[in-house]
């Protein structure tokens, strides 16, 4: 009976030793499993269709983690709310952005982080909230749905009532000048003929102008030489004349400057004299105009003899 009991105490001793390292595995193994993830949160200002929960989340193309959960803002149910388990050694940065992606037409999208600068800080020795947030930016899709969104409107406006009346109106008006165009088309070539023919004349002219043109330059060129040599002694000439005046005005420079002061103070009042004169002659000549015998002979002048 106690070599019995012995055995007993034995195998409940090794079993509960089995479960106790058993439970100490599996809290080792969570513990390692949690201290080898982080996990950061997304706010997506735009829909995530297509996203879901275990959805990969990649860093420049390469897998780092995946999707926890995905639920909409509750302050704002415009904005979702995407949580992220990714590996602790993931590089986020406080420049890295999330964003929408996909791999092909048929893929499925995933979390797409890019950016990163190798002197910028870690987002976590930064951001000490319990989830820090990475920041966003605007999908390919997204900027692919607002550029077509654009182009809709644009053409709404390019192809409204109006526009479409006015593009009628302007090729009916084409249509119009078209058909006129085909009714004068005898007159056209006829114009056209002329066109051609006067391209022609103006070449010929052209031609006979250069040949003129050329002429005359090989005539200036050929009597340019001695056009230079008389330039040259009508220049000397003008040098040697001007010499002399020079040589004049400075010997003849005092009765110059008596000529100045005086002759030239007493040309105002003789010109004032002569003027006077000039006038007193006018009235003179008015007069012998008007009554030479009564100027001449005064007021007795005698009367002309009437006969009765």
């Amino acid at each position: 009976m106690e070599t019995k009991a012995n055995y007993v105490l034995i195998g409940a001793f090794t079993l509960v030793t089995a479960i106790l390292l058993l439970f100490f595995g599996l809290w080792a193994a969570k513990y390692s499993s949690e201290r080898s993830w982080t996990e950061y949160a997304v706010v997506f200002n735009e829909p995530v269709t297509g996203l879901t929960e275990g959805s990969s989340v990649q860093y420049n193309g390469i897998s780092v983690g995946t999707v926890e959960s995905l639920r909409l803002a509750p302050d704002d149910p415009r904005q979702v709310l995407a949580r992220l388990k990714l590996q602790a050694d993931t590089p986020v940065k406080v420049d890295t952005k999330a964003k929408m992606s996909i791999t092909s037409l048929t893929g499925s999208p995933f979390i797409q982080l890019t950016g990163g600068s190798p002197r910028a800080p870690w987002l976590t020795a930064v951001d000490h909230r319990e989830v820090p947030v990475i920041r966003t930016e605007a999908s390919a899709l997204q900027n692919i749905a607002d550029t077509a969104n654009r182009l809709v409107s644009r053409m709404d406006e390019v192809l409204s009532e109006d526009n479409v009346r006015h593009i009628a109106s302007t090729l009916h008006n084409i249509d119009a000048l078209t058909g006129t165009i085909a009714g004068e088309r005898e007159d056209l070539r006829a114009l056209i003929v002329s066109a051609r023919q006067s391209s022609e004349q103006l070449e010929k002219t052209l031609d006979s102008t250069n040949h003129a043109v050329d002429g005359v330059n090989r005539d200036l060129v050929d009597k340019l030489p001695a056009l230079v040599s008389k330039l040259d002694g009508t220049l000397t000439k003008l040098d040697a004349a001007a010499g002399g005046a020079n040589a004049i005005v400075s010997e003849n420079r005092t009765a110059i400057h008596s000529f100045a002061n005086d002759g030239l103070a007493q040309l105002g009042p003789t010109l004032t004299e002569l003027r006077a004169l000039v006038r007193d002659l006018r009235r003179i000549s008015d007069r012998l105009e008007g009554s030479p015998a009564r100027y001449i002979l005064g007021r007795d002048a005698p009367k002309e003899f009437d006969p009765k």
